[in-house]
C-alpha cells in the first residue's frame, strides 16, 4: 500500500471529486462534435469548472496555500512556504475531441521542493500517486521505470509544437533521429499522463519543449520516485522553469539527451 500523506489524501480526493464532473461533461462530447458550433466552449468552461473545483476543495482542507493554475494563474496564499500547482484538464484538445486521454494534474511544493503529486485519468479512472521519499504508485501499485538499456528496444513519448509557436523544425530533426534509433515514438497529448507513463514503464523516456509548470509539476515527483531521472533538455536541474522536460531512466538518459542534443545542432 502506498504512504498517503494527509496533504495527499486531500489532493486525490480533490481529484477524484473534480473528476466526477469531467466524465459527465466527457459523456455529453459525443452529442456536441456533429453540433455546428461544436464543443469548444463547453470544454472551456468544464476547465474552469474543474480548476474552481479544486482549489475549494483544496483551499478547505489548506487555507492558507498558495495556488499556480492553468486558468486563474498565480495566487499567493498567506502560508508563503506551500503551493499548490493544478492543471484542471490536462490534455484539453484530446477531451474536445472525445479522445479519453487527458487528465487532472496536482502538485504540492513546500518551500520550492515537489512533495506531493497526483496525476488522475477519471474515465479509465487510473490515479496515480507519489510523495517525496515514498514511492509512486498507480491505483496502489508499486511504479518503477522499465529497465531497457537499449535505445533499439525503446518506446519514447513526446510532444509537438503546438501551431503558431517556434521551433518546428527542431522537432522533425529530433523525431528523425528517435525513429532511427528506437522502436518508436507516441505522441498522445497530455504531459502529465506521458510522465506517468515514463514511471510505470509503459515509456522508457518523454521530452518536450514548451511546457508550463501546471503541465509537468505532478509528472516529474512520480517519474522521480519511481526512479527514474529528470532535467531539462541541457541536462539540469530547470525543467520546471525552463518549461522544457527530458525523463527516462537511468541508463536511457543520457543516451536521449545525446541523441537530442545532436539533432539539435544540426536541424
Amino acid at each position: 500500500m502506498p504512504y498517503i500523506s494527509p496533504a495527499l489524501n486531500v489532493m486525490s480526493a480533490a481529484a477524484r471529486k473534480a473528476g466526477r464532473g469531467l466524465i459527465r461533461d466527457f459523456g455529453e462530447l459525443e452529442n456536441l462534435q456533429v453540433s455546428l458550433k461544436g464543443p469548444a466552449d463547453f470544454v472551456s468552461t468544464a476547465d474552469e469548472r474543474t480548476e474552481r473545483i479544486l482549489i475549494e476543495e483544496l483551499s478547505r482542507a489548506r487555507p492558507g496555500y498558495g495556488f499556480l493554475g492553468e486558468e486563474g494563474g498565480a495566487r499567493e496564499g498567506p502560508d508563503k512556504t506551500h503551493r499548490f500547482i493544478v492543471d484542471p484538464i490536462d490534455g484539453t484538445t484530446n477531451f474536445l475531441h472525445g479522445i479519453p486521454i487527458f487528465a487532472i494534474s496536482i502538485a504540492l511544493e513546500r518551500e520550492g521542493q515537489l512533495v506531493s503529486a497526483v496525476v488522475y485519468n477519471p474515465v479509465v479512472d487510473e490515479m496515480y500517486l507519489a510523495e517525496k521519499g515514498h514511492g509512486a504508485y498507480l491505483n496502489n501499485k508499486r511504479l518503477r521505470v522499465a529497465a531497457r538499456k537499449s535505445l533499439a528496444e525503446s518506446l519514447f513519448a513526446t510532444g509537438a509544437p503546438f501551431m503558431g509557436r517556434p521551433g518546428h523544425a527542431r522537432f522533425l530533426a529530433e523525431i528523425k533521429a528517435v525513429m532511427g534509433r528506437s522502436s518508436g515514438i507516441r505522441r498522445c497529448g497530455a504531459a502529465s499522463l506521458d510522465l506517468a507513463g515514463v514511471a510505470s514503464g509503459r515509456f522508457d523516456g518523454f521530452w518536450e519543449r514548451g511546457l508550463n509548470q501546471w503541465d509537468m509539476a505532478a509528472g516529474i515527483l512520480l517519474v522521480r520516485e519511481a526512479g527514474g531521472i529528470v532535467t531539462d533538455l541541457e541536462g539540469g536541474p530547470r525543467a520546471l522553469d525552463a518549461g522544457q522536460v527530458l525523463a527516462a531512466n537511468e541508463s536511457l538518459h543520457p543516451q536521449l539527451l545525446k541523441l537530442l542534443t545532436e539533432a539539435g545542432d544540426e536541424g
